[in-house]
């Protein structure tokens, strides 16, 4: 039996369960259930999060809002956008679904992010956009892409799905790009009870593109401007965000000091996700690689602790995505980390003491 957990909210909703239920109630008396005022508060709440001349659009999950940003920046058919094969396959089906083709660059062993130094080579007539993936919180150098993309009409879109939160250099992850994407799928730092999503810029006019295409294409009552689609964050959702959102900075630090506490007591087999100087991550997973990956994963199951590998499978190796050509050996760093790396338990609710029997057991179980 699994008694710890990788994801665990119920700990979470019990202390705020009051204020989540008075939200609720709230909305479903209003008379209002679609792009009220819960949507509009949030919005502008999490754009003060951020920090930054943000316009903010809520979106019904993480891959609408990369789809509707990548929309915004004029990416479609027959367009290239540059992204990392270890990431989710939502950040890859959203670009198709604007009918570009993604293209892979290979990532640092180390960091487990897009390597910069291959960044250029995966660079063409075609290529439209960048689509850097923060990936576990992990920060990816952004102003670093605008400096090797140089004077080509390249745009960039941070995939932020796994990174409320970050920083590099002061500066708020969602507020580096051209546009940004985040999820509030119910595991991500910021949760919904739900799904939901929200693309943002520093562009107005962009921003309001958003909001029309969210919404069929429309500007005015039933007439679509431009071909769009049924995206909208609901007001429940919102309200329940709007709740969690205050506490967000909270949960970020405690994430932070349970990393801290890994990196203190995991025994040296297990080498944790290299964290570059600058970069604050917010710590959506604790990743470490490990040689005998199995044989870590038995022995915290042994244990009643769960534990994760986000992601196993590279994408342009997936049968799904055979058609854009990719053979095994392409990516090389991006296929090894996808044999070694390994989730360990992280949220806000862990306790010190967990995370210590969890690195008891990694340090017993990995080999050098």
């Amino acid at each position: 039996m699994t008694d710890v957990r990788m994801f665990e909210y119920l700990q979470q909703y019990a202390e705020i369960q009051e204020e989540v239920l008075e939200s609720i109630e709230r909305v479903l008396s209003s008379g209002q259930l679609i792009l009220g005022p819960e949507v509009a508060a949030f919005e502008s709440s999490f754009a003060d999060f951020l920090g930054g001349r943000l316009r903010c659009v809520g979106v019904n999950s993480g891959t609408d809002a990369i789809f509707i940003g990548l929309k915004a920046l004029g990416v479609g058919p027959g367009d290239e956008v540059i992204t990392v094969s270890n990431t989710a396959v939502p950040t890859v089906s959203a670009i198709r679904q604007t009918g570009a083709t993604p293209v892979f660059c290979d990532v640092d062993a180390d960091s487990c992010l897009m390597d910069l130094d291959r960044l250029e080579a995966s660079f063409s007539d075609r290529t439209k956009a960048v689509v850097p993936v923060h990936l576990f919180g992990n920060v990816v150098d952004v102003p670093e892409i605008y400096e090797r993309i140089g004077s080509r009409p390249i745009r960039v879109l941070e995939d932020c799905a796994q990174a409320h939160g970050s920083e590099l250099r002061g500066k708020k992850v969602g507020t580096l790009g051209d546009a940004a994407a985040f999820s509030f799928y119910p595991t991500k730092n910021l949760g919904a009870f739900g799904d939901g999503g929200l693309c943002c810029s520093p562009d107005p006019e962009r921003a309001e593109l958003m909001k029309s295409l969210r919404n069929y294409g429309f500007e005015g009552q039933y007439y679509s401007e431009r071909e769009g689609c049924n995206s909208r964050l609901d007001e429940l959702q919102a309200a329940i965000l709007n709740v969690k959102l205050k506490r967000l900075p909270a949960y970020v630090h405690k994430r932070r000091a349970l990393a801290a506490q890994y990196d203190r007591e995991l025994a040296p087999q297990a080498v944790p996700v290299a964290i570059r100087d600058g970069v604050k991550s917010s710590y959506h997973l604790y990743v470490v690689r490990v040689s005998n990956r199995e044989e870590v994963i038995d022995a915290l199951r042994a244990h009643g602790i769960a534990s994760g590998i986000h992601y196993p499978y590279p994408i342009h190796l997936m049968r799904g995505y055979a058609f854009l050509g990719y053979a095994e050996g392409s990516l090389p760093h991006t296929e090894r980390l996808a044999s070694e790396i390994l989730s360990l338990p992280m949220y806000p609710e862990l306790s010190p003491d967990t995370v210590s029997r969890i690195c008891e057991v990694v340090g017993a179980a990995a080999r050098e």
